[in-house]
């Protein structure tokens, strides 16, 4: 918003923005897709090393469900699709979902 004093100079009024809300991309653990494909998965779509995609897969056998990521809601979206893709291509049935954080 700009507004001019009776000077004729020009004022930018500060606008506040919120920061973008960040998703967090769960990945959930069920009795067909392999703990190989989730970490295959952790480390080709979510960027993962080795060890990192390792734990996060054990937090999903042994938790039933870990986060592999958080992005922007747009991000985290594609990523889940991207997942969900990945392992249908491989014949599993991958559940994960994009949530608020």
């Amino acid at each position: 918003k700009v507004t001019k004093k009776k000077e004729d100079i020009l004022i930018k009024d500060r606008q506040k923005f919120d920061k973008p809300k960040r998703y967090k991309v769960v990945l959930y653990n069920d009795d067909y897709t392999s703990m190989q494909l989730v970490t295959s998965i952790l480390m080709d779509v979510f960027k993962k090393g080795t060890q990192e995609a390792h734990s996060i897969m054990m937090k999903v056998h042994k938790g039933g469900r870990g986060v592999a990521g958080v992005y922007s809601r747009e991000v985290a979206e594609t990523k889940v699709t991207t997942a969900k893709q990945f392992a249908r291509e491989n014949g599993s049935p991958l559940h994960c979902e994009a949530e608020p954080e």
